[in-house]
């Protein structure tokens, strides 16, 4: 669904901070930070929560396709 590399680039191409993601999805800054090092898996929800914060800033996910997922920003 999302993985903790993906949200840290996403965030990159946004030049978004951890607290900008937190407040865009509605979650702990904490929470973020703790996914991003992989200290802490959130819930579904959560996880929802902050890809549909980063799809509605214009950011498209990659699947796994042999080279792994990734992230891109959508043109305008």
């Amino acid at each position: 669904m999302l993985t903790p590399s993906q949200s840290r680039a996403a965030r990159g191409l946004l030049d978004w901070s951890q607290d900008e993601l937190a407040t865009r999805s509605n979650l702990s800054e904490s929470t973020i930070r703790n996914f991003e090092k992989g200290r802490a898996q959130p819930s579904v929800n959560n996880l929802a929560a902050v890809r549909a914060a980063l799809e509605s800033a214009g950011v498209q996910f990659i699947p796994e396709n042999g080279g792994g997922p990734g992230v891109r920003l959508a043109r305008k």
